[in-house]
């Protein structure tokens, strides 16, 4: 991908902009200095205080002022406050150009992409991205800042899309994307892959990308966000229509009738099911944004149970990494 020239292009700086009043003002604080260490140990960042234990807490840990109050030795415990690193696998395949409501899915899935960076650069972090476009896996150096993600979002922009994004018959799949993101980024730290993951058999069979996603999984914090339009769910009763592959480019004639229209529901249900099954197995944290919907809402409700569940863990597990 050709990245063009980013410093004095107004339309990327008013899109990031925009992105940012309504991403980061709906989850101002959330996730500022939110992020645990992923190693067990001290770390450097003052915690509670609490009573002094004689022989397993260190004295260079004494807090001399909640002593001093107290009359009673007091430790402050210690946060691990360690850069977290970011990669983000987006898929950019030509499906991920269709979209039937507000937005297409490859709008909403730009956006998970820069919600996620943006929640995390907050606090300093690195972000860096490989995209699956033309059946091909590309790479996107990990930085930090504004000027880091306008050189994202450009990257994006400059992306080919519609007839000209149309992978070879033996070109890379999410799978072999995935696959690529294990070898290629070995230090702990986020995973996000954002996909429509619409290659998954629907009924039975083998999934592709889950091996690779569970070796993800072992290492790596990792978020799934799926994109979903509605027309992938269910179709209406139009009669003759022609339908066009984005993939291959091929039309077929179809007659949606009503007996056509149910076994279209019942598949995609079973695929939806196959998916959230699979990513069960793996593991990982999923969030489901919709083309006609709000996905901005639904990313800000993800975050607060998610803060909530992680609080709730790091209060009831004694000895959990902090």
């Amino acid at each position: 991908m050709n990245t063009p020239a980013i410093g004095t292009d107004p339309r990327l700086r008013a899109a990031l902009r925009r992105l940012d009043l309504r991403i980061v003002h709906r989850l101002d604080g959330l996730l500022h200095g939110e992020h645990l260490g992923l190693r067990l140990g001290p770390g450097s960042e003052a915690a509670e205080a609490r009573l002094y234990q004689p022989g397993e807490d260190d004295v260079r840990h004494m807090d001399w002022a909640v002593t001093a109050r107290t009359d009673t030795p007091h430790v402050r415990d210690l946060v691990a406050d360690r850069e977290l690193e970011s990669w983000t696998l987006l898929d950019l395949s030509p499906r991920m150009d269709f979209g039937t409501g507000l937005y297409s899915k490859r709008d909403v899935a730009v956006g998970a992409l820069v919600a996620a960076n943006l929640l995390t650069q907050r606090v300093g972090d690195r972000f860096g991205a490989h995209f699956l476009h033309q059946g091909r896996v590309r790479r996107w150096p990990a930085r930090s800042g504004k000027e880091a993600l306008l050189g994202l979002l450009a990257t994006v922009a400059a992306a080919p899309t519609g007839d000209e994004n149309v992978p070879a018959a033996d070109g890379a799949t999410l799978a072999d994307a995935i696959d690529d993101l294990v070898r290629t980024r070995r230090r702990r730290g986020l995973r996000v892959v954002v996909s429509d993951f619409l290659d998954t058999p629907a009924f039975g069979g083998t999934v592709p990308w889950e091996r690779p996603l569970r070796m993800l999984a072992a290492r790596h914090q990792v978020l799934v966000v799926e994109v979903v339009d509605p027309r992938e769910l269910d179709v209406p009763e139009v009669g003759d229509v022609a339908l066009r592959d984005p993939s291959s480019g091929r039309v077929r004639d179809v007659r949606l009738t009503r007996a056509v229209r149910e076994r279209y529901r019942r598949a995609a249900a079973e695929q939806r099911a196959t998916i959230r099954s699979a990513l069960r197995r793996c593991g990982v944290q999923h969030l489901v944004l919709r083309t006609d919907r709000d996905w901005v809402l639904d990313i800000a409700r993800f975050v607060v149970d998610q803060r909530r569940t992680a609080h709730h863990m790091a209060r009831h597990t004694p000895g959990a990494p902090r």
